[in-house]
C-alpha cells in the first residue's frame, strides 16, 4: 500500500483543474460561433516573470493594486490561467451595441471592441472559474494579471483584452483576504 501525502499531489490537482478550465473557456458559447478567445496556462518561472511585470507596472504608475497583486501572485499562485479576446466584429448588419451603427462602421475603428468580444470573454472566464470552484481550487479573476500579460504578449499579441486567474490549493484563499 502506498501513502500519498497531500503536499505531493497539490500541484497535480491545480494543473488538472487548470486544464479543465481551459476546456471550459474553449467550449463556452460564442456569438455566431466565432472564436476570438485565446487561453493559456502559466506555471513556474513564467508566473514569476508575470509577477515581476505586474510589480513594474505598479511601481511605474504608483498603483498599489498592481504591487499588491504582484506579491500575491508571486507568493501563492501555483498556476495562472489567462483568457483573452481578439477584437473582431462578428459581421452583423444591424446591432449598434459597440456604439457604431453596425459592424461595417465599427470595422473602421479596429481598436474599439465589439460588444460580443467582451461578452464572449466574460462567458469564457465565468465558465473557467466555475470549473475551478467545482474542483475546490482557490482562484480570483484579476485584471491586473491581464494588463501585465498583454504587455508580455501573452496569450498572444492579437489578444487585446485579457483576464488572469491565479490558482492555489491552500488552507485559505490567498487571493481574497489581502492587505490593502
Amino acid at each position: 500500500m502506498a501513502i500519498i501525502n497531500e503536499n505531493e499531489m497539490r500541484q497535480d490537482a491545480v494543473m488538472n483543474a487548470a486544464k479543465k478550465m481551459v476546456i471550459a473557456a474553449r467550449t463556452a458559447p460564442k456569438a455566431r460561433g466565432l472564436n476570438t478567445i485565446g487561453v493559456s496556462i502559466l506555471t513556474g518561472s513564467d508566473i514569476q516573470a508575470l509577477a515581476q511585470v505586474m510589480l513594474e507596472i505598479g511601481e511605474e504608475q504608483d498603483n498599489h493594486i498592481f504591487v499588491r497583486d504582484a506579491g500575491n501572485v508571486k507568493s501563492s499562485a501555483q498556476a495562472v490561467v489567462l483568457v483573452g479576446t481578439r477584437i473582431q466584429s462578428i459581421g452583423l448588419k444591424t446591432c449598434g451595441l459597440c456604439g457604431f451603427k453596425n459592424c461595417e462602421a465599427k470595422d473602421k475603428h479596429p481598436g474599439v471592441p465589439c460588444a460580443f468580444n467582451t461578452g464572449d470573454l466574460g462567458i469564457a472566464v465565468g465558465s473557467a472559474v466555475s470549473v475551478a470552484m467545482d474542483c475546490r481550487v482557490d482562484n480570483r479573476i484579476m485584471y491586473t494579471i491581464g494588463v501585465a500579460a498583454k504587455k508580455m504578449g501573452l496569450p498572444g499579441k492579437d489578444y487585446k483584452i485579457i483576464y488572469g486567474i491565479p490558482l492555489s490549493v491552500s488552507s485559505k484563499n490567498p487571493f481574497f483576504d489581502r492587505k490593502k
